[in-house]
């Protein structure tokens, strides 16, 4: 793991307002258990289901030994065009068979696919195309499966930070502001494998260390030292799927004139792995609902559908609130006792547990493609995404390069979410590796499964040779880097003693 060392803002996290906030497991709240650590959803109460390609097994597959592995290849290459020939054979058992065998090698077998297709009839082709479809789906599931880590062989905090690095592909920067931090510190490693959020926390907790977002990046955590009074990251927060939730603020407000504008919100910074942003990140306000330590209902404010949720591939994080009615006092309760006196139940002095449910869009994993500006309408398709160069227009003494992006069956992805495609890298190489970044884009189309992009580069500035078509420079190719697939994603998330102001 390659720990970055660069400047970073001492911009410090929100700090928990509540003196200690627990979650507990969901099977806690049916009875089975309680824990202070607030863990959330095991990997099977996960709710997924593919945009862009239909849903397959989600059985983990054994890990073959490198022999195997390569025995594996071989027979795939021998065996792929044969298995596709045989799409087209004579009885129909023998199209299934060769059907199944080619969707059972999974998305490896893609590579093997021959380039020339052109002999298949129109129904080996559709076969193929269902074929594929189900690669996709199977290599997007892979992509993205819940990080687990397992820390048991860590004895230092650097041990700790590359077997979460190895098993996550996040970075992190560990020098901030140029003071390096102590790698060697020892750590007690827990006895079994955390998700990505848990097990970090708890390498923090132990280390003093705390994540300054805003040093980060799309792929890089920025590692600090805690302020003194910065509570247990693991005691203060709770983990549902990629999500890292913690309650910060918690605000009453009682309007003594109208009582129907009463509130009780619940601020909520939430956190993903930063390699995983995700699009279009909501929050359905009918799903929430809650509990007071005094047994009262705690409900949601009526008003509006969803909580949306801002979300950026900068940054890893995002804040919120949860909008509650704000509970009656003791003396508003009424009601009498079996003397006819009044009955007056306690005051609650915490939100016992509070529930909900997070949708989003999870991006796969992000690819490269590169794509010739001297080879005319040059095209790249990968996954379910194809990158492709529609034109290149001088205009002295910028050009402008206009992609094309478009992504089968988009779905959500491209409905009103599409603020993921403008923040995906672009950029143009020149021969000799230098890289020239666009200076604006301009969108001049958008469809249901795509988008046209113009983006203005300045390829002619120090000196570079310029020549060819549309005086571009030889050898020059674009870089376009992005998730090739998108998947729905819907995790319930619990939080449990919150305390009341």
């Amino acid at each position: 793991m390659n720990f970055a060392s660069k400047n970073v803002l001492n911009i410090p996290v929100p700090t928990v307002v509540s003196s200690r906030v627990r979650a507990d497991i969901l099977s806690a709240a049916m009875g089975f258990g309680s824990r202070r650590i607030a863990m959330l959803m095991p990997i099977a109460m996960i709710c997924t289901s593919l945009v862009a390609v239909p849903a397959i097994s989600d059985q983990p597959a054994s890990v073959p030994a490198a022999d195997s592995v390569n025995e594996l290849t071989a027979d795939l290459a021998a065996d792929v065009p044969i298995w596709i020939a045989e799409l087209d054979a004579p009885k129909a058992q023998a199209r299934r068979e060769a059907e199944q065998r080619l969707i059972q090698a999974g998305p490896d077998a893609a590579q093997h696919v021959p380039v020339i297709l052109d002999h298949l009839s129109i129904d080996a082709q559709q076969r193929l195309a269902r074929i594929q479809k189900q690669w996709q789906a199977s290599a997007t599931r892979t992509e993205l499966e819940l990080t687990v880590v397992k820390l048991q062989n860590a004895k230092t905090l650097g041990d700790a930070l590359e077997a979460i690095s190895t098993a996550s592909g996040v970075e992190f920067d560990t020098a901030p502001g140029g003071a390096s931090l102590d790698l060697t510190q020892k750590i007690r490693p827990p006895s079994v494998a955390l998700g990505f959020w848990e097990s970090l926390d708890t390498v923090l907790d132990q280390t003093n260390l705390d994540i300054n977002f805003y040093a980060g990046d799309h792929e890089t955590l920025a590692l600090i030292p805690r302020s003194e009074d910065r509570p247990s990251r693991v005691d203060s927060a709770a983990y549902s799927g990629i999500y890292r939730l913690e309650p910060t603020i918690v605000t009453a407000r009682r309007v003594l004139g109208s009582p129907l504008q009463s509130s009780l919100n619940l601020t909520i910074v939430i956190s993903w792995q930063p390699n995983r942003t995700p699009i279009g990140l909501t929050i359905p306000i009918a799903e929430l609902s809650g509990k007071l330590d005094n047994e009262v209902d705690l409900k949601p404010q009526t008003s509006g559908k969803t909580i949306d949720v801002a979300t950026t591939t900068e940054l890893a994080m995002s804040q919120f609130y949860l909008p509650m009615q704000l509970p009656q006092r003791n003396f508003e309760a009424g009601g009498l006792n079996r003397g006819g006196a009044a009955q007056m139940s306690q005051d609650a002095t915490e939100i016992k547990r509070i529930s909900g449910q997070i949708t989003a869009l999870l991006p796969g994993e992000r690819r490269r493609f590169e794509l010739p500006l001297d080879t005319p309408a040059a095209s790249d398709k990968q996954d379910a995404m194809t990158v492709s160069i529609e034109a290149v227009r001088e205009s002295e003494p910028l050009h402008e390069i206009r992609v094309g992006v478009e992504l089968e069956s988009a779905g959500r992805a491209l409905e009103s979410h599409r603020q993921w495609i403008f923040q995906n890298e672009v950029y143009v190489e020149l021969a000799n590796g230098r890289r020239h970044d666009h200076l604006g884009f301009e969108v001049y189309r958008q469809t249901g499964s795509g988008v046209g992009i113009g983006y203005l580069f300045d390829l002619g500035e120090g000196g570079d040779p310029v020549g060819g078509p549309q005086n571009l420079p030889p050898g020059a190719k674009l870089i376009y880097e992005s998730p090739t697939s998108v998947m729905k994603n819907q995790v319930p998330f619990l939080l449990n003693g919150i305390p009341l102001p």
